[in-house]
């Protein structure tokens, strides 16, 4: 259940990226930043955040083990 919210949340971000709906807006905030670009500012922080939690959360515990050292063959290289 919990890796099938994490797909419909990755879903709903790829969706929210392409963000039609302020190409024309010609709005400022903070009276200088254009609304597109603010978008895409708030925009990088939330995925910044995502990205955390799917490390965090949904990263295999047994990508983190480390291999055994590979035998030696004398110290020649093949």
């Amino acid at each position: 259940m919990r890796m099938l919210l994490f797909i419909v949340f990755v879903a709903v971000m790829v969706t929210l990226h392409h963000d039609f709906w302020l190409w024309t807006d010609k709005r400022l905030v903070f009276g200088f930043l254009p609304a597109g670009l603010a978008y895409h500012l708030g925009y990088s922080v939330l995925a910044a955040c995502a990205m955390f939690a799917l490390v965090k959360l949904a990263w295999p515990k047994d990508l983190d083990e480390d291999e055994p050292d590979a035998p030696s063959n004398g110290g020649e290289r093949a």
